[in-house]
């Protein structure tokens, strides 16, 4: 409408008051000076105030220029602001992320990627979520995660995961253990010990992956005792309650009461060769996620992982 006051006005405006003159205000708004003073009268018609007193020789504020000059550079600067926080809410410079992890990523390069997130990103609200891979995709799926690192999980529709870091599976004994002070060990021989595991809920694929290494010497191990975190497993198996099977990076958190030795591959059969399985670090998001502010968490949680692999 036509009795809008619109942001071109006050920025021309607020040239003639601070230049107090048409001709060089004009040239700083890359105008020419007859459209410059059209507006000027529009403007003052609109608010049915004059905002300049003028003469042949000068121009000046009138008491209304002079209040509306304060409104308008308030105005334009919220404008700008609101432009610019606009803009880093597109970039993902901005706004609430909420990440689910399970424990023992902790314990591999996730620290670096949430240090370097958060450097790159310091404005970002970041909400970190501890659990099991199942419970990450259950997050996910109903909508109170945005991204989750998981740990060998398993294939969900809708989600892709993107493959972080790997490392092998490594034998826990018990410091006192007839066998711990081997270099390394086979899946055969924990045949017979208990062992101490955690358990199924975890998540299917977390949870089958590593007792592959014994099925494929013809044994699923007798679990006795089942905890929900590494360090807990892993204290129970120092006070001689049995072994397990775990991701390598449990050494980070071994205390002197347990060792961990690597598993050798033997062959079980002829032709057979042991398998040389790997625990995978996964990031999963949304198939076709197009947030800038989860788009942004991946790029750097893939560039950083990368990085690390090289340093390693």
């Amino acid at each position: 409408m036509d009795s809008d006051v619109e942001l071109r006005h006050l920025r021309y405006f607020v040239a003639v008051a601070e230049e107090l003159h048409f001709g060089r205000a004009a040239e700083r708004l890359h105008l020419a000076q007859p459209p410059l003073s059209q507006q000027i009268r529009k403007l003052e018609g609109i608010l049915g105030y004059p905002l300049f007193d003028r003469t042949s020789r000068s121009v000046s504020l009138t008491a209304a220029g002079q209040v509306f000059l304060e409104r308008a550079h308030r105005t334009l600067r919220n404008v700008q602001r609101d432009i610019e926080e606009t803009q880093s809410v597109g970039r993902g410079e901005v706004g609430s992320l909420h990440i689910g992890f399970v424990g023992s990523a902790m314990l591999t390069v996730l620290p670096a990627i949430f240090r370097q997130y958060r450097e790159a990103y310091p404005s970002v609200r970041l909400h970190l979520h501890e659990s099991f891979t199942a419970k990450v995709i259950e997050g996910l799926q109903n909508g109170t995660l945005d991204a989750g690192l998981l740990r060998d999980g398993d294939p969900v529709e809708g989600l892709v995961a993107t493959t972080l870091y790997s490392e092998p599976f490594v034998a826990v004994l018990s410091a006192s253990h007839p066998r711990a002070r081997q270099k390394s060990i086979s899946a055969a021989a924990l045949r017979d010990e208990p062992f101490v595991y955690y358990p199924r809920s975890a998540g299917s694929r977390a949870y089958e992956k590593p007792l592959t290494l014994c099925e494929e010497q013809g044994f699923r191990p007798q679990i006795v005792q089942e905890a929900h975190n590494w360090l807990t497993i892993l204290r129970l198996i120092g006070a001689g309650l049995g072994v397990t099977i775990a991701p390598a990076c449990v050494r980070m958190i071994a205390s002197p009461e347990v060792v961990c030795l690597p598993i050798v591959t033997e062959k079980r059969g002829a032709g057979k060769p042991g398998s040389k399985l790997l625990s995978t670090i996964e990031l999963a998001c949304f198939t076709g996620e197009s947030r800038p502010i989860v788009q942004r968490f991946a790029q750097i949680a893939v560039a950083t992982a990368q990085a690390a692999m090289v340093l390693s």
